[in-house]
């Protein structure tokens, strides 16, 4: 196969919003892909941004995060709009209201959710009449590559008190043939009704995307490198994964220790085994990043350094201190998601170890980097996140994502100094300094930037997405649809305008 490159015009010049699909407003306790993600579309409109990026939009677990899916294929009912079944008569006004959904409009209160979304969601699937229709039938169909084990692995999860895969009898976490049938015959109906789940989201979220393309906005989603220990992926296909004899992992992901954790990040997914994923010319992966193109026009893939080389911790070890390099599949891989992905485009999530044979597969795929200029600030003057030190125009650059401060944030924990070398960058004073910021991110070469919602509103680290390696207090902001007014729409349109970021 011929080298795959592409030009600096890889991305369409221009700017976007990160916003989660969860932040956005609703009544229910968590942002849907209700009337709310319309009129956020009509916002990105006013403001002549062309990009949303959102996080990953799976079925999330314990700790909350995006990033810890029961899938890499389906989507998180959380996100099925709840009015919109109301207007299908699936679901009645006041059944929905009969339930508690949030304390404060301002975060997702996840625990509030768990105990009355799938119940809510069970009513409609006993009411809708879809199981004939062919629209459904063709959703089954054309998904049927995970569909089924997903709709399986919940149903089977279910049963056993929504435990995790590896402590359900030996019989079904084993996959046993005679288990399978079993289990496909005791909870037929359960396993429908996730089938269910699963159309309710695809019919709701390709009329999101319809309606954000026709408005010349494309849709930025993000994929994790690595899946769950606990999904329906590593059940359903648990020789691709490094796992013993029992289906415990061998060894889990991570990066080692730097200069801003001294134990690392054990983050414990399963790793993958790519030589027998190689064997069966990456079935698996093709699928998934097929499914990914059918939900996105451009597919951040997250930690995109582990394709090159990753870092395998001993499943046993606490820490990440312990662990080692090992090489990945590299061009093998990309070439494989190049020919699985049509007319979307990728973005290489490159922060860490930018190796030589990283860097190499990056030119070589023409694929865009990133940069964080929130990295930049802290110097020195030759930090490659500095907007002067930019190589080229084929990157995506950020105030800052999910796993970083606001900007307001990090810039409050700024000491004097800091603050004066900030302030000289940028030729701006203290107390304008975040649209200074902004405004010289749009005015930078880097063919598309990305503005944090919370970033345009101005907002402290009580705003703050994550906090890498915690469990608890994350993924719980949300935007107000008060909020909007705090937005100079006109003067981010001219911006987009003047720096040649318009749609055009």
């Amino acid at each position: 196969m011929e080298k795959i490159t592409y030009s600096k015009s890889y991305l369409n010049r221009g700017a976007g919003i990160l916003l989660p699909i969860s932040a956005l407003p609703s009544n229910y306790g968590i942002g849907t892909l209700g009337k709310e993600s319309y009129k956020f579309v009509d916002f990105l409109t006013r403001i002549g941004s062309i990009y949303w990026q959102v996080l990953p939009i799976g079925p999330t677990s314990y700790g909350d995060s995006p990033y810890q899916s029961f899938s890499a294929f389906a989507g998180n009912p959380y996100f099925i709009d709840l009015d919109f079944l109301v207007e299908e008569q699936l679901l009645k006004k006041e059944e929905i209201d009969a339930y508690l959904w949030q304390v404060s409009e301002d975060k997702v209160d996840y625990g509030l959710i768990y105990k009355s979304r799938f119940k809510i969601l069970k009513t409609a699937y006993l009411r809708s009449s879809h199981k004939n229709k062919k629209e459904y039938l063709d959703f089954c169909k054309d998904n049927r590559y995970w569909l089924e084990d997903y709709c399986l692995y919940m149903a089977v999860k279910t049963h056993f008190d929504n435990h995790e895969w590896l402590l359900w009898d030996d019989d079904i976490k084993n996959r046993k043939p005679e288990a399978i049938e079993k289990y496909q015959d005791l909870l037929q109906d359960e396993i429908n009704f996730w089938a269910f789940v699963q159309y309710k989201f695809y019919e709701q979220w390709n009329k999101l995307k319809a309606y954000t393309n026709s408005k010349g906005i494309q849709i930025i989603g993000d994929i994790p490198l690595y899946v769950a220990m606990d999904s329906a992926d590593v059940w359903a296909h648990h020789e691709q994964f490094e796992l013993d004899e029992r289906k415990n992992p061998i060894n889990v992901a991570g990066v080692p220790p730097d200069l801003f954790s001294e134990y690392g990040q054990r983050w414990g997914n399963p790793l993958y085994r790519w030589d027998v994923m190689e064997k069966d010319d990456f079935t698996w992966w093709r699928e998934r990043m097929k499914a990914s193109a059918a939900l996105y026009d451009v597919i951040r893939i997250d930690h995109f350094i582990g394709m090159v080389n990753y870092y395998s911790i001993p499943a046993e070890n606490e820490t990440a201190v312990n662990g080692c390099w090992k090489e990945g599949p590299g061009r093998k891989l990309t070439d494989i998601i190049m020919e699985s992905i049509g007319e979307a485009k990728i973005i290489a999530e490159d922060l860490g170890v930018l190796t030589p044979n990283v860097i190499e597969l990056i030119e070589e795929t023409g694929f865009p980097g990133m940069k964080i200029l929130e990295f930049g600030l802290d110097g020195p003057i030759d930090n490659p996140y500095l907007l002067h030190n930019f190589k080229t125009s084929n990157v995506v650059a950020y105030t800052g994502t999910h796993d970083n401060e606001t900007l307001v944030g990090y810039l409050e924990k700024k000491n004097p100094d800091e603050l004066e070398f900030i302030c000289k960058y940028f030729n701006g004073k203290v107390e304008t300094l975040p649209d200074t910021i902004i405004r010289a991110l749009y005015a930078s070469v880097a063919d598309v930037i990305i503005v944090q919602m919370q970033d345009l509103l101005k907002l402290d680290n009580s705003a703050r997405m994550n906090y890498p390696s915690t469990i608890g207090g994350n993924w719980q902001w949300r935007l107000m649809t008060s909020q909007y007014e705090l937005i100079n729409e006109k003067s981010l349109y001219e911006l987009a305008y003047l720096y040649g970021r318009i749609n055009t």
